[in-house]
């Protein structure tokens, strides 16, 4: 094996298992009292988690105010959150939800202090000045099993629209103090948020796999969270009290995000930057539904641009333990992971880009915008015509 150069960024202190959550408040209490408590916008207040959560803090002589989070969060939101709790000398934030709440509290806990607009920070967007902090203390619980924001250094940003965009705010003091991550708390989610979520974390995984700067260590990260999905993904779909379901897609989603932090992602996620941008279209779901024609497009264009590339031989190995074949040739491989990725999409129910209003007319503007930070791992360059293949194949079923 040859072991290139690579380097390693900072990751959280991890807490994993069923049952983990009633550490919570003492984890908490180690960085104060005063607390900023960012969930999603309902959904967790309706469990027994919650009200756990609550009366644990509450024993705990913690101080806890509670912002919600409606859908993916704004710059505008971030900057309203600062100038609302900057005043009351937040000590910690506890991020608890989706990967749209972690995301939120993780970029609030990087302004609490510094207190400037996030747009200062943004890549791609303004000035993009150095981030300087201090960070206040971030603690990331996730409630579902898909972004792995929870080991991630970045925060994407959205503003939704024509001229909208999703954006990273990116720096190695964001990442969590503590990522605590309990399975038990998927028992809640709806098949349809498990199906988008638990694709994108597949995705996040195959990518940073194939990706350009991919490295022995984030290799074998990788390949052990692709086992897990593989073993998770239809079984926590199909039944969400199956424990061991619960744990191996916790687990797959969890080791996406350090992947995907130290080595990048590829097209699938090049591309879904400015379709949730541009249309209201849920992250887990736009790369879920592209993954398997995204994935098909980059080994044609290795094939014929590069047939001796590396990632060929990856993706192959990819479909043989999809497959659970260990002697398919390469071709055959291929064939095998790009058929169970669609398999995937059709069993999990995944829509076509053109339920949320994306037309033919539109490819140009998605190509366009589509080369941001993801598409620059991608295993191969992609020409202008083969982005737009991937999103025009995903236009209609």
């Amino acid at each position: 094996m040859v072991i290139t150069r690579f380097q390693l960024s900072r990751l959280p202190r991890i807490e994993f298992g069923a049952g983990v959550l009633s550490r919570l408040a003492s984890i908490v209490a180690q960085s104060g009292s005063r607390v900023l408590l960012v969930t999603g916008h309902h959904s967790l207040q309706r469990t027994d988690a919650w009200l756990r959560i609550t009366e644990a803090f509450r024993q705990a002589a913690l101080q806890w105010q509670h912002l919600s989070v409606a859908g993916e969060p704004s710059p505008a939101l971030v900057d309203e959150a600062v100038r609302t709790y900057r005043p009351a000398s937040i000590d910690v934030v506890v991020g608890i939800g989706g990967g749209s709440a972690l995301d939120a509290a993780k970029a609030i806990a990087g302004l609490l202090r510094p207190g400037n607009s996030v747009m200062d920070h943004l890549e791609g967007v303004g000035p993009e000045l150095p981030y300087r902090g201090p960070a206040t203390p971030f603690i990331a619980v996730p409630t579902t099993a898909g972004t792995g924001s929870e080991t991630t250094k970045n925060a994407v940003l959205s503003v939704q629209g024509p001229a909208g965009f999703k954006k990273s705010f990116r720096d190695e003091q964001l990442v969590a103090t503590c990522a605590l991550i309990d399975p038990d708390l998927l028992a809640t989610c709806p098949p349809g948020v498990i199906a988008a979520n638990g694709m994108d974390a597949f995705t996040q995984l195959l990518e940073s796999y194939v990706s350009s700067r991919a490295a022995p260590l984030t290799d074998s990260l990788a390949w052990g969270g692709m086992k897990a999905a593989r073993d998770g993904l239809l079984a926590l779909y199909a039944d969400a009290g199956n424990a061991a379901a619960r744990e191996r897609m916790a687990y797959a989603a969890m080791i996406s995000g350090i992947t995907l932090a130290q080595v990048g992602l590829g097209s699938v996620h090049g591309l879904a930057a400015p379709l949730g941008a541009f249309f209201p279209i849920p992250h887990g779901v736009a790369c879920g539904t592209l993954v398997a024609t995204a994935t098909r497009v980059n080994i044609d264009a290795l094939r014929a641009r590069t047939p001796e590339h590396p990632a060929l031989d990856k993706y192959a190995q990819v479909g043989r333990m999809l497959a659970r074949s260990g002697d398919l040739a390469q071709d055959d491989a291929h064939t095998a992971l790009i058929d169970t990725l669609f398999d995937w999409t059709r069993t999990l129910r995944l829509p076509t880009l053109d339920h949320y209003g994306v037309q033919t007319d539109d490819l140009p503007r998605i190509v366009a915008n589509s080369r941001g930070s993801s598409m620059k791992t991608n295993p191969v360059v992609l020409e202008d015509t083969e982005i737009a293949a991937i999103v025009s194949a995903r236009l209609s079923s």
